[in-house]
């Protein structure tokens, strides 16, 4: 039920605001037609969104990502798990072709085009937008509201919050105005949103904020839940308060449908903010780890573990060799704060959590074996494939076309290679000079790879060709690449 926005989206009909608010003022007029104070009020009440719209609108963009997908035609094969209302219908029709004739192998690649959007955060062309919507795209296409079209570069994306970084080579462009850390959010403020749902482009739908931290199964992210119409193809565009600032990026609905159902959440921009930093920096995110699974605290195991009322984040298990279990931390614990704040109900812990660093120290109050106990740790890293962002090389000049990541533990030993950045995506330039998905390059010009940052270093001082020293297989070469 819980769907990522990666198609387009629906046009959305909001009717209620001031032509009710006008019809109710007419019918209440006195027989005289003498206003009052109260009635003269309520139209001048209302939020001024028209304006706002006009004002934020150029900074959004409309966004065209193609590719392929690996769809599981088996349930038990590996899959991305991409919730996307496009993949759904596919993945099942397959599985049920599968059980009932056979034939088809364990993954199918199939076609994918997403419509979705994002917003201008740099005049030189920086783009945020989600990473489910760019996650399998070998070209990506943004559209300005000015009608102009530029092929964009995925500077990064990162998983886990579900934001990616795009950049487009222009020049002063409309920045989008992002709302501090510090701005306070309130159930029932004005919110309203601009995307292309179903492809409608820069369509604008109102609502409020209807919570603001709240914890999805599978997600580390606080969201804010709004019932502002949310569609597929809104997917990474803003949603903005009546300071005409964005306060989150859109990112999911609650639906049976697979449309709109009044359920909205959007990321928090200082998280997405956070993220797009560390994606601009390196190409690579970093969340940290305890190493804990827990669950909700009701009523009934409040009394069993002898605790005053409902509350906290009781630890159903904890992992081997984690931190948590060098910590001391014991199933059948029951965290109630962390660094002083409390902690309400279990969805809180792992979001503050998952926004920490590696290295952060952290001072836990529990309730341990029927009395208060505070634990002090430090944090630690996930392993390389769970927090691992696939990163497009920004280079200086033209477009070499490929997307790279660090090679992963098991793909390291299969291929012998101890250092090396893998070719997640191959097109232009790179395409046409022979690379392959699933290439490893050792070296430019040379200069061995070692990690994200030394490929950044090398490709930075490309000129209008490059060699790069490649594994295939079992074999080495060097595949020179001309710049486009």
């Amino acid at each position: 039920m819980w769907r990522n926005l990666a198609l387009c989206a629906a046009f959305t009909l909001f009717c209620a605001g001031p032509v009710a608010c006008a019809r109710a003022e007419a019918s209440a007029q006195p027989p005289d037609g003498k206003r009052t104070a109260a009635t003269a009020a309520g139209p001048a009440a209302l939020p001024d969104i028209a304006g706002l719209a006009a004002r934020v609108g150029p900074s959004v963009v409309n966004i065209t990502a193609s590719g392929s997908r690996d769809i599981a035609t088996v349930a038990d094969a590996d899959d991305d798990g991409d919730d996307a209302p496009d993949v759904d219908p596919m993945r099942d029709f397959l599985r049920r072709f599968q059980q009932q004739f056979g034939g088809l192998p364990p993954k199918i690649s199939v076609p994918l085009q997403v419509q979705a959007s994002g917003f201008i955060v740099r005049g030189d062309g920086v783009v945020l937008t989600n990473a489910h919507v760019v996650n399998d795209a070998q070209e990506v296409i943004v559209k300005l509201t000015d009608r102009r079209e530029f092929r964009a570069r995925i500077v990064g994306l990162d998983r886990p919050s579900d934001v990616a970084v795009l950049k487009i080579e222009a020049r002063d462009l409309p920045v989008a105005a992002l709302a501090s850390a510090q701005t306070p959010l309130r159930v029932g403020d004005w919110v309203f949103a601009i995307g292309s749902p179903f492809g409608f482009e820069n369509t604008v739908t109102v609502g409020v904020i209807s919570a603001t931290r709240r914890s999805l199964p599978g997600d580390f992210v606080p969201f804010i839940q709004t019932d502002a119409a949310i569609n597929p193809g809104n997917s990474g565009g803003p949603l903005i308060d009546l300071r005409g600032e964005v306060v989150g990026i859109n990112s999911q609905i609650y639906t049976r449908s697979g449309g709109y159902q009044g359920l909205s959440f959007a990321i928090p921009i200082d998280i997405a903010q956070r993220v797009a930093q560390q994606i601009l920096k390196s190409g690579v995110v970093h969340h940290a780890k305890l190493g804990v699974a827990v669950q909700e605290v009701d009523q009934t195991l409040a009394e069993a573990f002898k605790l005053a009322r409902p509350g906290g984040a009781l630890i159903a298990s904890v992992e081997q060799g984690s931190q948590a279990e060098t910590a001391g931390l014991q199933s059948g614990d029951i965290v109630l704060a962390v660094n002083g704040h409390a902690i309400e109900s279990s969805g809180e812990l792992p979001a503050m959590l998952g926004l920490a660093q590696p290295g952060d120290e952290l001072t836990l109050d529990l309730w341990h074996a029927g009395a208060p106990r505070s634990v002090h740790l430090r944090l630690e890293e996930p392993p390389p494939a769970s927090a691992q962002a696939t990163i497009a090389v920004p280079i200086a000049r033209g477009r070499l076309g490929f997307a790279l990541r660090p090679l992963q533990a098991e793909e390291s030993r299969q291929s012998g290679v101890a250092f090396g950045l893998l070719f997640e995506a191959v097109s232009g330039p790179a395409a046409r000079a022979g690379l392959q998905p699933g290439d490893i390059v050792l070296a430019v010009d040379g200069h061995p790879v070692t990690s994200v940052e030394h490929a950044n270093a090398a490709f930075g001082r490309l000129d209008n060709a490059v060699a790069l020293l490649v594994q295939r297989g079992d074999q080495r070469m060097y595949v020179p690449v001309r710049l486009g």
